[in-house]
């Protein structure tokens, strides 16, 4: 870490760190998300839309929790990262990088999960991930903005 972080980006890495611990133990060990150590085959997908479509399709047969637990929660389990990274890194502060900085975090996971023949390599991933990541900077800065206006308000009374 740098010498010059603040005590709230300290905690911010704590978290941040924790978080992807987190992550890293649902992608590739957790057996509730279908990750069976006997499945050793690859398994990938390279055409746009196509297992969100998929799910969608056939939600009736699979139930309506697969679908959310497809698209939702890839969305989902990305939006921490998306908040933590301008916390972290000043380089994140901006969208684009945060954007740039999710969606290689997000295929560096899918890369692996196909190198290991662990899930598999999932396009709609990619999308679902980079997408989750960019909702998360957005909710960093609505958090921003709202410190930003109760500093200015607290000055305002004094």
């Amino acid at each position: 870490m740098i010498k010059n972080t603040t005590r709230n980006q300290k905690f911010g890495w704590v978290l941040f760190l924790a978080y992807l611990a987190m992550l890293v133990y649902f992608v590739f060990f957790a057996e509730s998300f279908g990750r069976d150590p006997a499945q050793r085959e690859y398994a990938y997908n390279l055409e746009l839309f196509k297992e969100i479509k998929r799910f969608y399709q056939y939600r009736h047969q699979l139930g309506m929790e697969a679908f959310l637990l497809n698209v939702v929660g890839n969305m989902v389990a990305f939006m921490p990262c998306g908040f933590f990274l301008p916390i972290v890194s000043r380089r994140s502060k901006k969208c684009y990088n945060a954007t740039w900085l999710c969606f290689g975090l997000s295929l560096c996971i899918e890369t692996v999960q196909l190198i290991f023949k662990v899930g598999s390599f999932d396009v709609d991933d990619l999308l679902l991930n980079t997408l989750g990541g960019v909702l998360g900077y957005l909710c960093y800065h609505v958090v921003q903005q709202i410190r930003i206006r109760r500093k200015r308000h607290a000055k305002t009374e004094t």
